[in-house]
């Protein structure tokens, strides 16, 4: 823990208060000024459609100005996103909620860089610990914001919620403050584009397609099944809402908590240990399915479902740090989260019509393809690695 990674933590705390708050707003506020009510979550869409979009921009910009200064761009970007979002709600203008949505969701890629910062201020073999850390720090924006929105959500009396949104620029910009105690160690990324491997070339090496696979299908069976689960619960099954509010903050918990232990495990097991155990949570999940759903059914479902997932993404995110060269760091993160986010969207957009058109067993049931895939994954580089 020195004195970079603390400050990285602090600052992530306050940026990536963006994501909580749009999960916890956008959808309210559709609903209230969609002019067509199925269009209610379309803000929350573009959102995750900005975080996908954004994720190669936001390491090609720190490749060329450095961690300091891109993060400190995306947390001015994110706040002038914030009052777009506010002078929308006081206009009472749709598209333009839509448009400060997708920004913020531009902002929110930039946020997701600080696990890849946190690796560089630390040895190579820390890096678990460094990601573990960064996400766990995550509860802490989960935590502030959406109090802190739901506080002055009255500031504007006549426009509810517009004063949330200014809050959530003042919270974006504090990040700035800690960033600029920052030391950046940056030097202009300036790799001759005839020895940088192509991106077909990084996925070849079965280490890197290990990680990006372990990465982009825990946030796949993740969003995948969360999405649906309220819908699953409370519309199908009528379980009450405040039972299946309580699920879905177990699981953001479950999600997270883990992360005191993750890096020290992937450590002492190594990644494909930890990625198999991943797996095997997911797995308790679907097996919960061929239960009756009621309450007790769902929460151990979602709350295995967020230990799977941390499992997963950590183990991924470490081991994608050492399957790739120095020279190459920016290309190689850009991509992997072009893939993983891009692949969390789908799964998100497309949670409700599987739901509609199945049910829940089946969506359970769905997700083993991706299970078998990570396995595969993991067992073909650790068989590459041994010839």
């Amino acid at each position: 823990m020195n004195k970079n990674l603390w400050l990285l933590i602090l600052s992530q705390i306050f940026a990536f208060t963006a994501a909580p708050v749009t999960v916890f707003l956008s959808g309210i506020i559709g609903s209230k000024f969609s002019p067509i009510k199925s269009l209610a979550t379309l803000p929350m869409a573009l959102s995750i459609l900005g975080i996908a979009i954004f994720a190669i921009f936001a390491a090609r910009v720190m490749s060329i100005i450095g961690r300091r200064a891109g993060f400190m761009f995306a947390s001015v970007g994110s706040s002038l996103s914030s009052l777009l979002a506010a002078y929308s709600i006081i206009s009472e203008s749709f598209i333009l909620f839509n448009f400060s949505c997708f920004l913020l969701g531009a902002g929110v890629a930039f946020s997701h860089q600080y696990r890849f910062a946190a690796v560089e201020t630390v040895e190579k073999d820390r890096a678990p610990k460094a990601i573990s850390i960064i996400l766990l720090a995550g509860i802490g924006s989960a935590f502030i914001g959406p109090n802190a929105a739901n506080l002055s959500k009255e500031i504007i009396a006549e426009h509810l919620y517009a004063g949330s949104y200014i809050v959530l620029a003042a919270l974006t910009l504090t990040s700035t403050i800690f960033l600029l105690f920052y030391k950046d160690g940056h030097k202009p990324n300036n790799v001759n584009k005839k020895t940088s491997r192509s991106y077909l070339e990084l996925i070849s090496q079965p280490r890197f397609l290990q990680a990006l696979i372990a990465s982009a299908f825990a946030y796949a069976v993740m969003a995948f099944l969360m999405t649906a689960t309220p819908i699953s619960m409370h519309v199908m099954e009528k379980i009450s809402l405040t039972n299946t509010g309580f699920v879905i903050q177990l699981h953001i918990a479950a999600m997270f908590l883990p992360s005191l232990v993750t890096g020290n495990l992937i450590k002492k097991f190594g990644h494909s240990k930890i990625m198999h155990a991943g797996v095997l949570l997911f797995s308790i999940t679907i097996l919960t399915s061929f239960f009756e759903q009621n309450f007790v059914s769902y929460l151990i479902a979602l709350i295995f479902l967020g230990f799977g997932w941390n499992f997963l993404f950590i183990s991924g995110t470490s081991l994608l740090v050492i399957s790739y060269k120095e020279e190459e760091k920016f290309k190689a993160q850009g991509f992997n989260d072009l893939i993983v986010y891009s692949t969390q969207a789908i799964a998100s957009l497309s949670a409700g019509v599987f739901l509609t058109l199945t049910s829940w067993k089946t969506m359970n049931l769905v997700c083993i393809i991706f299970l078998v895939l990570i396995i595969l994954s993991t067992l073909r580089a650790d068989f590459r690695e041994k010839k």
